[in-house]
């Protein structure tokens, strides 16, 4: 872990670039965007490296972190603030997501507080948007950047890998797993469910 920090606050200014302590000691990067969404970079290292190879790296995963979660982080230290740098252009505009309502396979994408467009859970053009979600800094994040960045190697280290949501398609699966795995009614997929072959 990093220091604690007990004057620690959130900070969602876009560009503020944080490192995360993950699972096995592993150092992930995330930069907030201009949403409020935290961009995960596909890169981890044992100690923390400068910002301007952080920002050259690939993006992995672009989700909704709880604010009060990450005061909790930064102040335990879970997660460490290193500064505020340039976007990504692609961190500059807002992300689509999509709203999942139970018991329905109808989805609404949503892009900032406006809604895009309604389909189903199914559609293609749709399965690497990110359910709407406000992830836990400290008990959801490190286990999703594990199994976002080395979905083999987190098998080792998140006890319940299969049920990480995120993108739709990844959600698609957990529901099917929990239907492969319960017998109980609320875990039945409907009748008109597409599988995802996976």
């Amino acid at each position: 872990m990093f220091e604690e920090d007990p004057k620690a606050r959130s900070d969602f200014k876009a560009g503020t670039l944080y490192a995360i302590w993950g699972l096995a000691d592993w150092i992930y990067y995330g930069q907030v965007a201009v949403d409020k969404s935290v961009a995960f970079f596909s890169r981890r290292d044992r100690k923390i490296i400068a910002a301007a190879d952080v920002l050259a790296s690939p993006i992995m995963s672009r989700v909704g972190v709880d604010f009060a979660s990450l005061g909790r982080a930064l102040r335990s230290g879970a997660w460490k603030k290193l500064g505020k740098y340039p976007l990504r252009d692609e961190l500059g505009s807002l992300q689509p997501v999509v709203q999942w309502p139970v018991g329905t396979l109808d989805v609404t994408v949503w892009i900032g507080h406006v809604q895009s467009r309604l389909t189903r859970v199914e559609d293609p053009s749709i399965q690497n948007l990110e359910i709407i979600a406000a992830w836990d800094a400290i008990y959801h994040i490190p286990a999703r950047l594990a199994v976002d960045y080395a979905p083999d190697e987190a098998i080792q280290t998140v006890a319940n890998v299969w049920s990480i949501g995120g993108p739709i398609w990844r959600e698609r699966r957990v529901k099917e797993e929990f239907a492969r795995r319960f017998d109980k009614p609320w875990h039945q997929l409907p009748a008109d469910w597409v599988p995802t072959g996976l």
